[in-house]
């Protein structure tokens, strides 16, 4: 498994012949961007690769359309280079693509392809802010993939999500080779101490939940409401076991990076 970190959550993924990319995010940096409750966000850092490098996309997986910071609008123009697009239920109803799909968490779909072994995509709970603010955050998933020859997910993308009961169970169940794990402990001064994403003590938790192979970091810095980056995620981590430290690959921004799985 060949993993490109291209920012925030956006990461190119090649995988015995397919090519998967994340979250979508490609606009330049300096724009602002409105979230829910009055909030917004100032993008302060632009792509490591740019879209016209991308070439062409077998799937794009979009945790959730109605955040920036996961679907900007170079990261739309995107989705077109994409055959197949999954996201949630509400994102197949709103993004113009003809072969968008939308998951609930606990639904699978399996693709294939001329030449690639068949892929099962599953989509994996997450919840986008403190109890009961679904309806207002919106609706977000994971995705855990899996290769027809193997017994379990080869790769999961944890989504942006907070860590509670449901991720725990959908953790429990699982021993990817590869989890790419969103972090970042969004929060806006407008909500307050409210957190609408993981941090790094949520992530070791996870770890040590799923026993990974490799944990790769994303959605941890490029973007202002991102509290916790990547310099105070990494002095987190390293407090943790050396187990757990072990499993943690901060991958250069920009470069294919070869990783077991």
């Amino acid at each position: 498994m060949r993993i490109t970190r291209i920012g925030g959550p956006t990461v190119l993924i090649e995988w015995d012949g397919w090519r998967i990319l994340t979250d979508p995010t490609f606009d330049p940096p300096g724009r602002t961007y409105a979230f829910a409750l009055g909030t917004s966000s100032r993008k302060v850092t632009g792509p490591a690769v740019e879209l016209d490098e991308l070439g062409a996309i077998d799937l794009a997986l979009v945790s959730h359309h109605h955040h920036a910071d996961n679907l900007d609008d170079a990261g739309r123009e995107a989705l077109g280079r994409a055959t197949t697009v999954l996201t949630t239920e509400v994102g197949a109803q709103q993004l113009r693509h003809p072969d968008v799909r939308g998951l609930a968490p606990g639904q699978s779909i399996t693709l294939q392809a001329e030449g690639r072994p068949p892929l099962t995509v599953a989509a994996t709970p997450c919840r986008h802010g403190p109890p009961l603010t679904t309806p207002i955050v919106g609706h977000v998933v994971g995705f855990a993939l899996t290769l027809e020859s193997t017994p379990h997910p080869g790769l999961w993308v944890t989504g942006d999500t907070v860590m509670y009961g449901g991720l725990r169970a959908a953790a429990a169940n699982m021993r990817p080779d590869v989890m790419i794990v969103h972090i970042g402990r969004v929060k806006f001064p407008r909500t307050g101490p409210l957190t609408y994403t993981m941090d790094a003590a949520d992530a070791v938790e996870l770890v040590e939940l799923t026993e990974p192979g490799v944990v790769v970091p994303v959605h941890v810095e490029g973007w202002s409401h991102f509290s916790e980056q990547e310099e105070a995620a990494g002095a987190v981590f390293s407090t943790a076991s050396p187990d757990v430290q072990g499993r943690i690959r901060w991958l250069p921004l920009g470069e294919a990076t070869e990783l077991p799985g």
